[in-house]
C-alpha cells in the first residue's frame, strides 16, 4: 500500500474521490494531501440528490489534524453541479462541511477538547487561531439549537 492509498483508506474516501498526490516537506514540517475526483464523475444535487454533471470546480484548502507533528492540509478541486431543478450547487464533501476551512476530523477534535479545555488551550494544542476555534464551536452550538426545536 502506497502513501496515497493509505490516506485514502484512512479517510474512507470512495469513488469518485481519490488521493492524487501527497507532499511531505520535512524542513517546514508540513504535509499536503491532494484529493481529486474521477473524470466524468457525476455528483448528487445537495437538495434533491439527483445525479448531475459537474458544472465547474474551484480549488480549496482545509486544515486537518497534524500527522506526527506535521501541519497537515487537504487540497481539492471542489465541484459544483448544475441541477435542472435547483441550479448550480456545490457538492457535499465527505471530509468537510460547507464553508469551513477545516476538515471534519479537526472540528470533531475541537468539540471533544471543548469539554476539558479552554478556547485558548484548544487553539494552542491544535496550533489554530482562537477565532477559528470559536467559529467552529459556534457553528455546532447553533446546529444543536436548530435541531433541538
Amino acid at each position: 500500500m502506497d502513501d496515497k492509498q493509505l490516506f485514502q483508506a484512512t479517510w474512507g474516501l470512495k469513488a469518485p474521490w481519490f488521493v492524487s498526490e501527497v507532499k511531505l516537506d520535512k524542513i517546514e514540517k508540513r504535509l499536503d494531501i491532494f484529493i481529486d475526483f474521477e473524470r466524468g464523475a457525476r455528483f448528487p444535487c445537495p437538495d434533491c440528490k439527483t445525479l448531475c454533471e459537474v458544472h465547474d470546480t474551484s480549488q480549496r484548502t482545509w486544515r486537518h489534524l497534524n500527522f506526527f507533528e506535521y501541519e497537515t492540509f487537504l487540497h481539492a478541486r471542489v465541484p459544483r453541479t448544475k441541477c435542472p431543478g435547483h441550479g448550480v450547487k456545490q457538492v457535499e464533501l465527505p471530509w468537510a462541511r460547507p464553508n469551513s476551512g477545516f476538515s471534519l476530523h479537526i472540528e470533531a477534535m475541537v468539540l471533544a477538547l471543548s469539554d476539558e479545555m479552554s478556547v485558548a488551550g484548544i487553539a494552542g494544542h491544535l496550533d489554530v487561531g482562537e477565532d477559528s476555534i470559536l467559529r467552529i464551536m459556534q457553528y455546532y452550538v447553533n446546529e444543536a439549537r436548530r435541531t433541538s426545536t
